[in-house]
């Protein structure tokens, strides 16, 4: 299984290899990421019935938030993250490719989501019952994640 936070450098790292080959690719912020774990976790487990991450997600004003990986990023405030060269990120690509459940699920949703602004994410969040259905701070429940997902968003 996979750490939330190797999930936002496996999105993040993704990101850099679209924006290398096509500079019209908008940079990933702190708000986009957050809702890219959100969907990530939402397809993996309407899809495999698995989580991708165990750390928990909560509803916050602007949608769902994994808070560790906010609080690994919020140093950029609404600005892209930089993606800094690093002997891990090639251990991790690998460790993703290994896992081909979780790769296909991080392919799709980048593909799926990742061309959606921020503020795009942010909005559709802001529709879909698990956020609505969460009083905000609180940890959105992983059965209503699921639920949500099988029935409305994947088709099982």
């Amino acid at each position: 299984m996979l750490r939330a936070k190797e999930v936002a450098k496996w999105f993040l790292l993704r990101n850099k290899v679209e924006q290398d080959q096509d500079e019209c690719v908008e940079s990933i912020s702190n708000l986009k990421l957050q809702k890219l774990l959100y969907y990530a976790q939402g397809i993996h487990l309407a899809v495999t019935d698995e989580i991708l991450f165990e750390e928990d997600i909560y509803a916050w004003k602007h949608g769902p938030v994994v808070p560790d990986v906010y609080d690994e990023y919020k140093v950029n405030k609404g600005n892209p993250i930089e993606v800094l060269e690093d002997k891990n990120n090639y251990e991790l690509t690998i460790k993703v490719q290994n896992d081909k459940k979780a790769a296909d699920t991080l392919e799709f949703v980048f593909n799926e989501y990742g061309q959606y602004s921020a503020w795009g994410l942010r909005n559709m969040t802001h529709n879909e019952r698990p956020w609505k259905e969460t009083p905000l701070q609180n940890i959105i429940d992983v059965n209503l994640i699921k639920d949500y997902f099988r029935e409305e968003v994947v088709e099982v």
